[in-house]
């Protein structure tokens, strides 16, 4: 609890941190026949210091190991062993392109990329998309099982450890990071609750961030984990397109950086003019900042996606930004691993909410079931798998959009003659899912080569097919179904007719495809993607309410004058005051064109 002993400590050796959970060292201390600590004063109680001690470990250590009930001193000791192993192996965690391919010679070098380059960078330079080069690390049943009384913070600062090597980003700095990310700015103090629909369904309700939708709950971390990576003497220009609620949310996610890191890093976000609702582009719009701008393209979100990539493969273009501006570009995009990692958090952590709150031991499994249009989210709940997690089945949930369910049922990703279909789901309404990639790559064994011969047929004959073995292998783990819009706004209704809680529509999408596809032999997570409030017309219409004014924020006052369940988003309450007067620049559907912008921007900002 002296600092200047910590930091001759810390100057001198490696500080591990032996992490108990409060109620084993009660129960230590009862069997020692003892019932207070050194520097217990009378009335304190002992987990009350205890939780006031925490604070103090945190400021110090390097290394976490977990102390789960029952371990005998002997695996404690191979655990701290195996901790401080990897705290010295400074060269263990690397990443690779799923377009690696892998050299025959063993004695050549692979060209890997530490946590900070992969997050810096975004996007692999031979276009594909970084993943760690070993296994995900696991957790023991008991490691987990330590987890299920903790908070949402105790959870992501424990996974996320494990996940980011402490030489890119300090365990205690990484600590406050998420303090800071999950602190005031959600409306929840539970970040990403769970909460029981009807019979063996559940909803994970990812919308209690600023922007109301589940974007948040990596946007809120995923800056401060890019401003710590970035070298110091560069400005770096994110660049990110958007499908209706990931646009809002990282403007707001950048605009929480300190003064000074908001100074080298800037925002544009490129969002379709006529693809995301009215409220989601008030929201867009009104989302933009001293670092952050929003621009209007006359087209699709695949167009933006597709566009943004081609940005970043060109090397004259970044060449010159760099040179001539001293200006890097990235992404935050679910194609950036900074902004993906988080999201493994929430998929993991309701399942021990369902522990915690008594509706399964752990061990059962459970279905999870995900609106899906660029992979992200589902693929994160797959990660949460790997790390220990019992995730039974990965139930993808399309619209009419549904390129992915087709895909998974047989194997033949096509997009000859689709065109986007807009939907009352817009933020699914994607045809080129990205993050499809890291899960294939997962699938084909990490071949880097089949990855590249795949999504180079995709651009060029916008098609695939996977071979048997591999479609297979997909459907072991997935099902997947597609819902209409009738359907969507049928289930909106239906539901908060029977239950009080009122969908939005990707929601829905995913209810709908949950009552199709689920045996209700274990429980099912629902994942909730945003606020129903972001979609005030298609809610109004599938509640059959008949309103007079037309303006996005009567709709959403209407809306939440009703009683219902969840509760009124007042992050998006006051947003409609103050947002329908903001205004963005719109330019037409033709890379040069966004080039131009980004350049100007650029300008602007930096020189």
């Amino acid at each position: 609890m002296h600092d200047a002993s910590m930091r001759h400590l810390k100057k001198n050796g490696i500080i591990v941190y032996l992490d108990v959970p409060p109620i084993d060292i009660v129960s230590r201390l009862k069997l020692m026949k003892i019932d207070r600590i050194v520097g217990q004063n009378s009335g304190t109680s002992m987990k009350d210091l205890l939780k006031f001690r925490r604070q103090y470990y945190k400021k110090w250590y390097d290394t976490r190991v977990l102390c789960e009930d029952g371990a005998s001193p002997e695996e404690v000791a191979d655990k701290v062993l195996n901790a401080v192993k990897r705290y010295q192996d400074v060269d263990s965690e690397t990443f690779i392109s799923t377009r690696h391919i892998w050299p025959k010679d063993c004695e050549q070098k692979v060209p890997t990329k530490f946590f900070s380059e992969a997050v810096i960078e975004g996007l692999a330079p031979d276009g594909g998309l970084f993943v760690p080069e070993k296994e995900f690390p696991k957790l023991n049943r008991g490691e987990w099982k330590s987890l299920v009384g903790a908070t949402y913070i105790e959870r992501a600062q424990i996974l996320l450890e494990k996940c980011i090597h402490p030489a890119d980003i300090p365990a205690s700095r990484l600590g406050e990071m998420i303090e800071t990310a999950y602190g005031e700015n959600f409306a929840c103090s539970k970040i990403a609750p769970v909460r029981h629909l009807s019979g063996n369904q559940f909803i994970l309700e990812l919308f209690h961030g600023p922007t109301g939708s589940f974007k948040d709950l990596s946007l809120q971390l995923m800056p401060h984990l890019f401003a710590h990576c970035i070298p110091p003497s560069c400005n770096y220009m994110i660049l990110v397109a958007t499908s209706g609620d990931t646009g809002s949310a990282v403007l707001n996610g950048f605009s929480r950086l300190s003064k000074n890191d908001k100074q080298r890093i800037a925002v544009a976000t490129f969002f379709p003019e006529d693809g995301v609702s009215d409220f989601q582009k008030a929201q867009i719009i009104g989302s933009q900042n001293e670092n952050g701008w929003a621009v209007g393209v006359k087209s699709d979100f695949d167009f933006c996606q597709t566009s943004i990539k081609r940005i970043f493969q060109d090397s004259d273009f970044t060449g010159f930004l760099t040179v001539e501006y001293g200006t890097v570009l990235s992404s935050a995009n679910s194609i950036n691993w900074g902004r993906l990692l988080p999201q493994v958090v929430y998929h993991a952590s309701a399942y021990l909410d369902l522990v915690s709150q008594g509706f399964i031991s752990f061990g059962s499994p459970v279905d999870v079931c995900i609106p899906t249009g660029n992979f992200g989210n589902i693929l994160a709940a797959v990660y949460a798998k790997t790390m220990g997690i019992p995730i039974r089945k990965f139930i993808c949930a399309s619209n009419q959009n549904h390129v992915l369910t087709d895909f998974i049922k047989t194997g033949h990703y096509d997009l000859r003659e689709r065109k986007v279909a807009q939907t009352f789901s817009p933020a699914i309404d994607i045809l080129k899912s990205s993050n499809l990639e890291r899960h294939l790559h997962l699938m084909a064994n990490k071949d880097g080569q089949l990855m590249t011969r795949l999504f180079n047929q995709l651009e060029e004959q916008h098609h695939f097919q996977i071979e048997k073995i591999l479609v297979e292998k997909v459907q072991q783990d997935f099902v997947a179904d597609w819902c209409s819009e009738e359907e969507c706004l049928a289930a909106i209704h239906s539901t908060y007719n029977t239950s009080g809680y009122i969908l939005d529509p990707h929601t829905a999408v995913a209810k709908v495809v949950a009552d199709r596809m689920q045996d209700k032999t274990c429980p099912v997570i629902v994942s909730s993607t945003a606020h129903y409030s972001k979609f005030a017309p298609a809610i109004m219409q599938a509640l059959k309410i008949k309103e007079i004014s037309q303006t996005s924020s009567s709709q959403v006052y209407l809306l939440s004058s009703y009683n219902a369940l969840p509760p009124p988003h007042e992050a998006l309450l006051e947003r409609t005051k103050q947002q329908e007067k903001m205004e963005c620049q719109v330019c037409a559907a033709d890379v040069n064109v966004l080039k131009s912008h980004v350049e100007k921007l650029v300008q602007n900002h930096f020189i």
